[in-house]
């Protein structure tokens, strides 16, 4: 126990037969259940599991999913299994060794002492996080962090992707586990699905592990499009479930009027671009219209995305 609360660790396996027993072997000793879910492994991944499982019965505990779910997956079947237990608090930590166990108890310490529901690690934090992460992947995961906090309303918060996480009970017996996005979406999905039932929610400094042998096979060319595309979705969905339907707040028509105009502005600049190089001149006033389409879009935007800060800024 930690703080007189029970904690598990959820661990997300695929093909971690490398670094899997070093994960459980480091787990700190507060820590009264270790969840591992094999996401169908094709290594020995389980095999390296069960081991444990028989050397440490009932802290470590095996998740088998009969198919392949993706992390997500692997994370909603540990907390399935965490919220029929009746864990107190939750965490989140992958596999492949890349979360330092040393920071566990810093992300505890603020649910365990009830000042937030949920709290994520952030690499960003420390000057070493240009040094260590990959460039490619540093820069995609600044892109995608810009926009879950747009997306999820929380606008405190930055690096989106990672996966350390501590979640309180009250969020597991809240959320539909069943309905998290099953792919590397789901802590962006998760966020979201947070702010709507206005959960509190809070950044811890981490620090960033790379070289330990890990192989990654996120492609962050491929995944950031992708990812873009689901906050979008994501980012509708919020609006729709927060300000419309459970209560209701302007900036829905602020948000709304700003992407048509910005939209419009846009449209209406390339066609006068087009005009004026293929056809003739144009009228004094089109480039003036135009202007005032961006600008009005831009303003609306911005009042928008200022309501909803405001919305949320006692959820942190």
């Amino acid at each position: 126990m930690y703080k007189d609360k029970t904690v598990a660790v959820v661990v997300p396996c695929y093909n971690e037969e490398k670094l899997i027993a070093r994960v459980i072997g480091t787990m700190p000793d507060f820590v009264d259940h270790i969840v591992c879910v094999d996401d169908q492994s094709r290594d020995r991944t389980s095999a390296i599991i069960e081991e444990h499982v028989a050397a440490q019965p009932g802290r470590v505990v095996l998740i088998r999913l009969p198919q392949n779910e993706g992390v997500g997956g692997a994370i909603a079947a540990g907390y399935r299994w965490a919220r029929d237990e009746g864990i107190d608090v939750t965490a989140v930590m992958a596999g492949d060794a890349q979360m330092d166990p040393e920071d566990l108890h810093t992300l505890l310490d603020p649910v365990v002492a009830g000042e937030v529901d949920y709290a994520k690690g952030n690499r960003l934090f420390t000057g070493e996080a240009w040094m260590k992460i990959p460039r490619v992947r540093y820069i995609g995961n600044s892109l995608l962090s810009m926009l879950t906090k747009i997306a999820s309303g929380y606008w405190h918060i930055a690096d989106s992707q990672t996966g350390y996480t501590v979640a309180n009970l009250n969020v597991l017996k809240t959320i539909d586990l069943d309905g998290i996005y099953k792919r590397y979406g789901m802590p962006n999905d998760m966020l979201v699905k947070l702010n709507i039932y206005n959960f509190r929610v809070c950044d811890i400094p981490i620090k960033p592990v790379y070289g330990i042998g890990e192989e990654s096979g996120i492609r962050p060319i491929r995944l950031v499009p992708h990812l873009s595309l689901l906050l979008l979705r994501l980012f509708g969905h919020r609006m729709v479930q927060k300000y419309v339907i459970r209560d209701f707040h302007p900036l829905v028509l602020f948000y709304f009027t700003g992407f048509l105009l910005l939209a419009l502005g846009l449209l209406f600049g390339l066609y006068v671009v087009g005009y004026r190089l293929f056809v003739g001149s144009v009228g004094d006033n089109t480039p003036l219209f135009t202007a005032f389409l961006l600008i009005m879009g831009w303003q609306s935007m911005l009042f928008a995305m200022w309501f909803d800060m405001e919305m949320n800024r006692h959820l942190k």
